[in-house]
């Protein structure tokens, strides 16, 4: 994200130097509310990677264990997050690049529905596919980030209105919500210990009175292929 104070490199030395000439929405949004911007973390160069090995700068490793990749390509935020050196970080997601380095480090990574939260002033990947979501060390700060950051920017014409309900009302018993949990998701293939996380996180869940219903998606075993189809095309010089 662009930022001012530092420079924005996107862990390339293509923009070692650069100064941003103006800040991201979601920076202006949380220095609003009396948020401090205290640095700017390591990732894949230009979002492209999956284990932050690919900077020109440095190469991040898993706070929990330093043999292991902490995943990417927001795998210094998730680290950072972690190891207590900010209580949340942003990332963008294309195709994981916040879930998944949430996932290694033991974060917790959301990415927000396209066009929640403005992409003004993100360094893009792929414009059409780009989303700015929060990591966090619990669901309630997640929830409480995404009600600052969400919502219509002028500089953004894909941002979309909002939901009036607060993120954080997820754990109110009286709010009428149905969560869906993935059958594909949750069935052969996945770990057992996952699996054993996710049963539990369902049982946590209906104690609070929330509704959970099992949904399919049977062209999931698809989305990787199609996400190689649209993502990279976009730097097809015909």
């Amino acid at each position: 994200m662009l930022t001012f104070g530092s420079e924005t490199t996107a862990a390339s030395n293509i923009l070692k130097g650069f100064n941003a000439p103006y800040q991201a929405t979601v920076i202006e949004l949380i220095e609003a509310e009396g948020g401090i911007c205290v640095a700017k973390a390591n990732l894949d160069a230009f979002a492209h990677g999956a284990s932050t090995e690919n900077s020109d700068f440095m190469i991040t490793k898993n706070p929990k264990d330093k043999t292991k990749v902490p995943g990417g390509s927001s795998g210094g935020p998730a680290a950072a997050v972690i190891l207590e050196l900010a209580p949340f970080a942003l990332g963008t997601d294309t195709g994981g690049s916040i879930r998944q380095p949430a996932s290694f480090c033991g974060a917790v990574g959301y990415k927000p529905t396209y066009g929640l939260v403005s992409r003004n002033g993100a360094v893009a990947m792929a414009s059409s596919t780009d989303v700015i979501g929060p990591i966090t060390t619990t669901v309630e700060d997640s929830a409480y980030i995404l009600d600052i950051i969400s919502g219509k920017d002028r500089y953004d014409g894909t941002t979309i209105d909002r939901d009036e309900t607060s993120y954080t009302d997820i754990g109110n018993p009286n709010k009428d919500i149905t969560i869906g949990i993935i059958k594909e998701n949750h069935g052969e293939g996945v770990d057992q210990g996952v699996r054993v996380c996710i049963d539990k996180a369902i049982k946590e869940i209906e104690a609070k009175g929330i509704k959970t219903v099992e949904v399919s998606l049977p062209s999931l075993p698809l989305a990787l292929a199609c996400y190689y189809i649209v993502c990279p095309r976009k730097y097809l010089v015909i």
